[in-house]
């Protein structure tokens, strides 16, 4: 993403939808239309991994698998998987603000009568080829999804023993084996339509940025089948979590819960594990925004049973070799394939780091110290050396006006002090907060940086009542938030579009 460009951040759970989840239906490719409409070239997501507990996406099942809230259902009638009847039973659902407990008791059962149907219909050619070309992740997490459904749901720490530890798994592979069919089977569907989807952005010449937590879920099939990796003890459990000391976010940091890697492990394997796990993933996206780079010169390590982040220590890892093996595996073309997410508590090893590999960084507006903004006396224009104010952004990173971990603009904005409200109204120009979203979008679209990406939520010039995030806290109001087709009017397309162009960014 080195070329000049500007794209939206929304992941695929937010967009429009008639099941009470976005999926990869009418309203995906309505997104990218919008995308197309406002001359954006990037749509960037979130992970797209099968949620759990939370529903977090950075705390998945599985590094390989896809989302099966995703599936649509419009897709599966169309491969006659489905008739409109099996949806007869169907609830009316809230399609602004996913209701997770009613969405997860009434989705599988349509993907059941899809499987069902699939069944009856022998048509396995396809099917028994997308098994064998994915068996090497697909077998573990299909047995895995399976056991845990069979376990209503816990974790695997505390499956029986043989189960646990795959002492000996041949009884319950053939005890379960429908169901981890079943399991086969919405992957199968989840990747047919997700690379329908990508066809159809890839046409609208707009490209996927990915996103890769640099930690696994503890309740994960990886965790589940090579547990050399990670930091446990002789009975699986987690001798050290990960998470963040104090920071913007948190006055006791964040206490994530993810195991921590065994990086000498990893190295003595030839970082084979990473290397898969980037390599599957960069078959469908474009690039990927690696979560928590900061983690891969040094992570914050917590001894497990502690209540906050608090008592952790930061330890090294061995990033350049990593990063060497990676580029041994991708070439020059390694700076082009990802960016990295570097924010937080940032030193100069981790900044070297990046830049000698080439790799893009992040600037966030919402995360400058504006009181360090001064005033020339003599031109009257604004100037600081804050990094994350638009006119120190350099050519070489991602400007956002704020993540999917922030409030957005108007919500920011109005948690402010009076004081500070004032310098960022007098640095924009503006009098008032009625163009404020508009304001910073236009004033980071005019910057250095090769890449500007903007959160949907921005765009729409929305409140806080559709933050995506809260770090560190299990709001229900996390990952909830829908467009509707409403909202995306042909004004807002059109005035994005006006900023794109003026900036030399179509």
């Amino acid at each position: 993403m080195k070329s000049r460009s500007s794209g939206i951040l929304i992941h695929p759970l937010s967009f429009i939808n008639k099941y009470g989840c976005g999926d990869l239906g009418e309203g995906a490719y309505k997104i990218i239309d919008f995308l197309k409409a406002s001359g954006q070239k990037i749509l960037q997501i979130l992970p797209i991994g099968p949620t759990g507990f939370s529903n977090s996406p950075y705390q998945s099942f599985s590094s390989f698998a896809g989302n099966p809230y995703f599936i649509s259902f419009d897709k599966l009638m169309e491969k006659r998987f489905l008739k409109k009847s099996d949806l007869d039973d169907y609830p009316v659902i809230n399609k602004s603000v996913i209701d997770y407990e009613l969405l997860y008791l009434n989705k599988y059962n349509v993907l059941d009568k899809a499987f069902l149907n699939f069944k009856k219909s022998k048509k396995f050619t396809e099917y028994d080829a997308f098994c064998k070309k994915n068996s090497f992740w697909l077998k573990d997490f299909s047995l895995f999804m399976a056991i845990k459904e069979s376990q209503n749901g816990a974790s695997w720490i505390t499956w029986d023993y043989e189960i646990k530890d795959r002492k000996d798994l041949n009884n319950i592979i053939k005890r379960l084996r429908d169901r981890i069919e079943f399991y086969n089977f919405i992957q199968w569907q989840f990747f047919e339509q997700w690379n329908d989807f990508i066809n159809y952005a890839h046409n609208n010449n707009i490209k996927i940025i990915g996103d890769m937590p640099i930690f696994v879920s503890y309740d994960s099939v990886e965790v589940w089948i090579d547990r050399e990796l990670f930091y446990l003890d002789e009975h699986g459990n987690p001798i050290y979590i990960a998470g963040v000391p104090p920071d913007y976010f948190s006055e006791t940091g964040q206490l994530w819960g993810n195991p921590v890697y065994r990086w000498d492990i990893m190295e003595k394997r030839g970082f084979e594990w990473w290397k898969n796990r980037i390599k599957y993933i960069l078959n469908y996206v474009d690039c990927i925004r690696i979560d928590h780079f900061r983690g891969f010169e040094a992570y914050w390590q917590i001894p497990y049973g502690e209540k906050t982040a608090i008592n952790g220590k930061w330890e090294k890892v061995p990033g350049y070799d990593f990063f060497n093996t990676l580029k041994k595996e991708f070439g020059d073309q390694l700076s082009e394939l990802i960016i990295a997410e570097d924010l937080g508590i940032i030193t100069d090893e981790v900044k070297k780091m990046r830049d000698d590999f080439n790799i893009s960084g992040m600037r966030v507006f919402e995360f400058a110290n504006f009181e360090n903004i001064k005033i020339d006396k003599k031109t009257k224009k604004h100037y600081s050396n804050e990094p994350y104010l638009p006119e120190n952004y350099v050519k070489n990173c991602i400007a956002y006006p704020g993540t999917h971990d922030n409030d957005t603009i108007k919500g920011w904005f109005k948690s402010l002090e009076k004081s500070k409200k004032k310098i960022i109204l007098d640095y924009l120009g503006i009098k008032d907060a009625e163009g404020l979203s508009n304001a910073i979008i236009k004033k980071i679209a005019n910057s250095k940086a090769n890449t500007v990406i903007f959160l949907m939520q921005d765009v729409l010039g929305l409140g806080s009542e559709s933050r995506m995030n809260l770090p560190g806290s299990c709001s229900i109001h996390n990952w909830s938030w829908c467009v509707t087709e409403e909202l995306l009017t042909d004004d807002i397309a059109k005035n994005l579009y006006k900023i794109t162009k003026n900036a030399g960014r179509i």
